[in-house]
């Protein structure tokens, strides 16, 4: 209606966006006046777009995906740490006074899937595929615990593996001067010797794709997570199934980070009923192949793969 607050999703294709599947009903349900559109952006027209689009008063704020997470950074005026260390956002508001400000949630909703997951990455080595800015918010989120959370503990490595020259070294070095982790690139997609490996590349949105690695490579106590949302599960992961070994998809890295986009978009409330409860989110975007895993795996149910009471992956793992 006349009176609906409008956010778009930024995108170079916006096919594979499923942040409206959930948002939109979040809203309704928490009877909020909004929407969330799906509105491709080519690159050369993000900066034009975004500064135009904030001119209508409606227009409260972008999520942001695919390619524009880190170019988007040219258009605002500030943003958070994270988003900082990264050099990407993927959320961006227009404040009180005027100003484009971003935050960068992808890593942060990556971690809690890895813990809801039982997966763990404090002190492992970590290999992510790719170098774009959903992978840079992973690494900046795994190798960066953040000032204030003591409990969380950063990975003990982060590897950047991406096919276009130096594209994966600039992430590794920015991230590497804020990180208490070793953070470096590699020079092949070889999953061997990594406890963790994600796949933050487009391999896989086509059905011609290769594989984004080779999971008989992989250690056999090593998990997987791909953070496509389309096409899943996706061939690596089935693969990785294949073989025996824990390998998630990427919407429980949405779904936790859900909280914290209402946050940051002012509904508070929605994002305190959405963080004690999410079931329903994942019941939206689960698909039926996948709706036996909406509810959360207990510790228990992987003790061959070396996961201790504290959900924990350990790296020493008899096959």
């Amino acid at each position: 209606s006349g009176t609906t607050d409008v956010y778009l999703i930024l995108g170079d294709p916006v096919e594979q966006v499923r942040a409206p599947e959930s948002f939109n009903p979040i809203f309704a349900r928490m009877g909020i006046d909004a929407v969330l559109v799906p509105v491709h952006v080519a690159p050369e027209n993000l900066n034009a777009f975004v500064k135009t689009a904030f001119l209508a008063k409606n227009i409260k704020g972008m999520w942001v995906t695919i390619p524009h997470k880190a170019p988007i950074m040219n258009v605002l005026d500030s943003c958070d740490n994270l988003g900082r260390i990264a050099g990407a956002v993927n959320a961006v508001r227009r404040n009180a006074a005027g100003q484009i400000e971003g935050g960068l949630f992808d890593g942060e909703g990556f971690v809690a899937a890895l813990d809801y997951f039982h997966i763990g990455y404090a002190g492992q080595r970590v290999l992510i595929l790719g170098a774009g800015g959903a992978a840079a918010a992973i690494g900046a989120s795994m190798a960066c615990a953040p000032a204030g959370s003591p409990a969380r503990a950063a990975s003990g490595e982060v590897a950047f593996y991406d096919p276009a020259a130096g594209k994966a070294q600039a992430v590794a070095d920015r991230i590497g001067a804020s990180s208490q982790a070793r953070v470096f690139t590699v020079d092949s997609n070889d999953p061997a010797g990594f406890d963790v490996v994600i796949n933050a590349s487009p391999l896989g949105l086509k059905p011609t794709d290769p594989l984004p690695c080779d999971v008989s490579r992989m250690e056999t106590h090593a998990a997987l997570v791909d953070i496509l949302m389309k096409n899943q599960p996706t061939p690596v992961v089935r693969a990785a199934r294949q073989r025996g070994l824990v390998a998630h998809p990427g919407f429980e890295m949405m779904i936790q980070q859900t909280h914290l986009y209402l946050d940051f978009f002012g509904f508070t409330k929605a994002a305190a009923s959405v963080r004690r409860d999410s079931d329903f989110v994942r019941e939206l975007i689960y698909p039926a192949e996948l709706v036996g895993e909406i509810r959360r795996p207990a510790v228990t149910e992987f003790p061959e793969r070396g996961v201790d009471a504290t959900g924990s992956l350990s790296r020493l793992v008899t096959p």
